[in-house]
Formats: structure tokens, C-alpha cells, sequence
């Protein structure tokens, strides 16, 4: 395993260079009608954007939860590293804001907190508006960390129109706390939060199935996304994300499934997105062909 991680960490190097990175950074401001409000979102465009006249696939790239659209750019212990993953693909990465506890759907209770609209409409639109973009599902791709993950898979599950790839990185894919390894205290939060945005729940049924991604796994099929899911073995949501595993290799979902060493941090997450990238590399790659 240490042989392992010293020859990824040397191939990172050698791939993503030294040094600062040329890509641009943007702060993109989008008027949300759903929520009837402004979202931003920071828009990274590789360094050869400016010279070049061709149109770029983008990288939506999700938060966690509690967190914002300026968090892949400010907390990862390498700052410069989601830049220079913009430089070494050749790809626009987009990072915005989903709110602290969104998980990424429309809830049909709240109206300020219309997610699944904002990022597969209206983010995409301002993207697609401002920049030179592949306006195509081949061009699109989403992935995220932890409440972001959940958000990834399901927007692209629900819009498989739209991306044809995604990824979760620590996901939340399994919206039911009891399945996490978390305090008493820390689950009741996250419950009394879900009946907020979505009501109370049948105690019999499965956990909110519709929203829930693990009440999702024959859409998901359907969907026939390029598929990354990865998770450290230390992290909290393990079992969610190898029950995930399990039922989605059960019903014969194709999928890169990886555990690796790390727990619910940031340390983990700058590690996981670089394999991110180069598996949606793959992806684009194969579309151009």
C-alpha cells in the first residue's frame, strides 16, 4: 500500500507540474429564480482558455455540508490544486453554492431551498452563457464530497439528459442517519432537518425513497452514468457507501467502486478528486471519439 501511494503521489506531481497555476478564477453570480435569490459560484477555466477559440467540458464540483461555493478552492491543504487539475485536463471546473444542508433536491416544503433546480438549470445556464462550454451531456460531468456526493449522483440520476458522468467522494448516499457511524445527538439534527425540507416520513417504509439515493439504485441504472464512488474506510459513512456498492453491483450497475485510507476530511477529499478527474477524463476522452 506504501508503494502504492508514493507511485500515485509521484504520478500527481508529474502530471498536474509545479509551481502556480495559469487557469483563471471567476466568481460567477446567478440569479436564482426558483429560490428567488443570489447564489454564486467560483468558475475555474484552464489556462489555455484565452488563446484558444474551442469549446471546454466542465466539472461541476459540490460542496459538503455546512459549506460553500469558495470551499474546494480555500480548504484543501494544497490551495492551488483544483486549478492546476483545471490545467493538467483541459476542462472549466465550476464549484457552487448548495447550501449548508441542502442535500442538492427541491424540497417541496421550502422554497428557499430549490437545489436540483439551481445547479441542472439555472447554474448550468450562466455557465453555458458566459463561457464556451460543450453544450452537450457529453461535455457535462458532476461530482462532490459528503452531502455533495449525495447531490452529484442525484442530479445527474434525475437529468441523465443533462451529464454523463458523476462521483461521490465520502457520500452521503444513504440520507438515513441511524446508518451512520455519528452521535445520537448529531443524527436527530439531521432527521428534524429532512422533515423540514420534505415532511414527515412513513416509520414503516424506506427512508424518504425518491430523495434518498439508496431507495435509488434501478434509476441510477437507468440513468447509465459513468459512475465513481470512493470512501475512506475511516470515515463515518462507510457502511452507507459499501451497501450502496453492493446493491448497485447487485442489480448490475457499472461502477468504480475504491476504499482507501482516510476518514470525513479534507486531507481525504484532495487525495479522491485527482483519481475523480482522471476516471472523467477517460469519460470525455471516449465521447470524442
Amino acid at each position: 500500500m506504501k508503494n502504492s501511494l508514493f507511485l500515485f503521489l509521484a504520478f500527481t506531481s508529474a502530471i498536474i507540474g509545479h509551481g502556480a497555476s495559469a487557469a483563471g478564477i471567476d466568481t460567477l453570480e446567478i440569479n436564482s429564480q426558483a429560490m428567488n435569490k443570489v447564489l454564486k459560484a467560483v468558475v475555474i477555466t484552464p489556462k489555455s482558455y484565452k488563446k484558444s477559440k474551442k469549446n471546454y467540458p466542465v466539472v461541476y464540483l459540490l460542496h459538503g455540508g455546512s459549506g460553500n461555493y469558495k470551499n474546494w478552492t480555500q480548504l484543501t491543504p494544497d490551495k492551488t490544486l483544483v486549478s492546476r487539475l483545471a490545467d493538467t485536463y483541459d476542462v472549466i471546473i465550476v464549484t457552487p453554492d448548495g447550501g449548508t444542508s441542502s442535500y442538492y433536491f427541491d424540497s417541496p416544503l421550502l422554497k428557499e431551498s430549490q437545489y436540483e433546480t439551481f445547479i441542472s438549470k439555472e447554474l448550468r445556464e450562466k455557465v453555458e452563457g458566459n463561457y464556451r462550454t460543450i453544450q452537450a451531456r457529453e461535455g457535462r460531468v458532476i461530482t462532490g464530497l459528503s452531502m455533495g456526493g449525495h447531490g452529484a449522483v442525484y442530479i445527474a440520476t434525475k437529468h441523465p439528459e443533462l451529464y454523463c458522468a458523476a462521483g461521490s467522494m465520502s457520500g452521503v448516499l444513504n440520507m438515513d442517519p441511524s446508518t451512520w457511524k455519528v452521535t445520537p445527538d448529531f443524527a436527530k439534527i439531521r432527521i428534524e432537518n429532512f422533515k423540514k425540507m420534505i415532511g414527515e416520513r412513513e416509520e414503516s417504509g424506506p427512508f424518504y425513497p425518491g430523495f434518498n439515493l439508496i431507495t435509488m439504485t434501478e434509476q441510477i441504472k437507468a440513468a447509465k452514468l459513468a459512475l465513481i464512488i470512493d470512501c475512506g474506510v475511516d470515515d463515518f459513512l462507510i457502511e452507507p457507501n459499501r451497501e450502496m456498492h453492493r446493491l448497485l453491483t447487485a442489480n448490475g450497475t457499472p461502477h468504480d467502486y475504491t476504499e482507501r485510507p482516510g476518514k470525513h476530511e479534507w486531507l481525504y477529499w484532495e487525495n479522491a478528486l485527482p483519481y475523480h478527474m482522471m476516471f472523467f477524463q477517460k469519460v470525455l476522452q471516449a465521447h470524442k471519439q
